[in-house]
């Protein structure tokens, strides 16, 4: 799956959590793209089993949509934890910076982080 519809699928997960229902203008506002860019994404993340039609223009993730956009938030507030733990910086640059590396870091890693902020957790 391409950076881009791991945002959208993470910019739904969190709409889902902040309002319970998402629709495609939500997500677009959400991320500061044009409706036509959200209606495509949302076409591709369809037909990849993502995401399905809900009640008018509802948007619903799929069992499959769920898992990948869980996960995909897990690592985004991992690392924004991690980076403010280590570096200092406020949480608004170290979501910055999570939001562009959690698309690529190897799960090995991931991992390593997390036994390291278990470790390293202030009480």
């Amino acid at each position: 799956m391409y950076e881009s519809g791991e945002d959208y699928l993470e910019a739904i997960l969190m709409l889902q959590h902040e309002k319970g229902t998402v629709h495609s203008v939500d997500v677009a506002r959400k991320l500061g793209v044009s409706k036509p860019s959200v209606s495509r994404a949302m076409g591709i993340l369809k037909d990849g089993g993502y995401l399905e039609d809900g009640e008018g223009t509802e948007l619903h993730l799929t069992k499959k949509g769920l898992e990948k956009a869980t996960d995909i938030y897990s690592r985004h507030r991992l690392l924004t934890e991690f980076i403010m733990a280590i570096t200092g910086v406020p949480e608004e640059q170290a979501e910055k910076n999570a939001c562009r590396v959690e698309h690529d870091i190897d799960a090995d890693v991931v991992a390593g982080i997390t036994n390291w902020m278990k470790k390293n957790k202030k009480s």
